[in-house]
């Protein structure tokens, strides 16, 4: 008989640089099961499968798996597929059923952009999942998979500024030998600096974040047609650009955070950071003050969009109330100090290299967001209705370079938001 869901959350800690996956069950903090010698790529990130799976790539190993988190309370193994891919990868996303996936590949440990491999996957080929390899243009490519009849792969390359359309099966009837492949369709776009892609299922659109806005696509059968960008402006607040995006799937609204001030790396204590949201159905579109310093990735809770704000004068948890009304607009409900990482940026240095970062991590279905402290092997766990610490989970790897979390609640339709986080 199938077994019935399990009630708690889970929370997947990946230690990229020590080789460790962690799946932990919340909020005890209990180890249900681990993966060692795996290296999640944590630019690729997790992303949210149908059926409460999650993928991510072994960039080490060059393999996609296919998780399984709640797997372990019925005797099956964390690991449900692996499946040869490109890498190192750069960016993960799936079609809206699951079964199509594509793999860009990035610089990784390497100063220059060295390979344009993309792997297209079918995971229920006839024969069992089928991955192909084609090469394209170098560079570290955003990428979305458009379900449908005829489900298409749009890449978004930085320079040039460009979005190029595939057909899904056409890269699948590649011949072997990484041949060249060119798109159906080219799509130019006004800016060399694209950072950050969205795909919202329900209407086909796809979005790119840029310099310029927010720039969309329509997927209409098997065409796709540009539509006018959203700005970054709103609210009276101007300047900056945001260099995330995601799809909130419950409130169906786009996130990201808008950053600005100097454009120096070592004065990013006096960046300024905005939210940034753009409802999906209502058109409206609005900022809101977080405060100075690191802001960049973000997490959906059941009720709070999560950020986590790195200063020099303090870290913190900032949480938004998602509006719950009509014409309702979000607010910050909770700002919660986060304990100071040992080896954290300081000013006059970059906030990326040599130094510790933070993950951060929710589930549309419940209200936990869980942060880690990179370097300490900490993870600490918030309840977000509540706004208050549950419990610090003790890793036995450092999560060095932050770690990458992912956290699942049965049936939270997270995959509605169909790109690796």
């Amino acid at each position: 008989m199938p077994q019935p869901p399990h009630p708690h959350p889970r929370l997947l800690v990946a230690d990229q640089v020590a080789g460790r996956v962690s799946l932990l069950d919340l909020p005890g903090g209990e180890e249900v099961a681990a993966l060692d010698h795996r290296h999640p790529a944590e630019h690729a990130g997790f992303l949210a499968l149908p059926d409460d799976l999650v993928a991510c790539v072994d960039d080490r190993a060059g393999e996609l798996l296919v998780l399984d988190p709640y797997g372990p309370d019925a005797g099956r193994p964390l690991v449900r597929r692996r499946i040869p891919v490109a890498v190192p990868a750069e960016h993960l996303a799936a079609a809206p059923d699951g079964r199509r996936l594509a793999v860009t590949t990035g610089l990784g440990r390497n100063e220059e952009a060295w390979t344009g491999l993309l792997t297209a996957v079918d995971l229920d080929a006839p024969d069992g999942a089928v991955a192909v390899r084609v090469r394209g243009r170098t560079g570290e490519p955003g990428v979305t998979v458009l379900g449908g009849p005829s489900p298409l792969v749009v890449l978004r390359h930085r320079e040039p500024g460009e979005l190029l359309v595939h057909r899904h099966r056409d890269l699948m009837a590649a011949p072997p030998s990484c041949p060249p492949v060119e798109p159906v369709r080219r799509i130019g776009l006004p800016d060399a600096d694209g950072h950050g892609d969205a795909h919202d299922p329900a209407t086909g659109r796809v979005f790119a974040a840029a310099g310029s806005g927010v720039h969309r696509l329509r997927h209409e059968g098997e065409r796709v047609a540009p539509e006018p960008p959203l700005p970054w402006g709103a609210d009276g607040r101007t300047g900056g650009r945001g260099y995330y995006l995601r799809l909130d799937p419950v409130r169906r609204t786009l996130w990201s955070c808008v950053r600005g001030g100097p454009s120096a790396p070592g004065q990013w204590p006096e960046w300024t950071n905005d939210a940034w949201w753009h409802g999906l159905d209502t058109g409206i579109t609005g900022r809101l003050e977080l405060g100075p310093g690191l802001v960049f990735r973000l997490a959906v809770t059941a009720r709070h969009i999560a950020y986590s704000r790195v200063h020099p004068d303090g870290d913190e948890l900032i949480l938004l109330a998602a509006p719950t009304a009509p014409g309702a607009r979000p607010h910050i409900a909770a700002r919660l100090p986060l304990p100071a990482m040992a080896g954290a940026p300081r000013r006059g240095g970059t906030p990326w290299d040599g130094v510790q970062r933070r993950a951060i991590a929710a589930s549309p279905g419940a209200g936990l967001v869980a942060v880690s402290r990179g370097g300490h092997g900490e993870v600490h766990v918030f309840d977000a209705d509540r706004a208050e610490w549950v419990t610090t989970l003790i890793l036995p790897t450092p999560l060095d370079d932050g770690g990458h979390l992912a956290l699942i609640t049965p049936g939270d339709g997270a995959h509605a938001d169909p790109v690796g986080r």
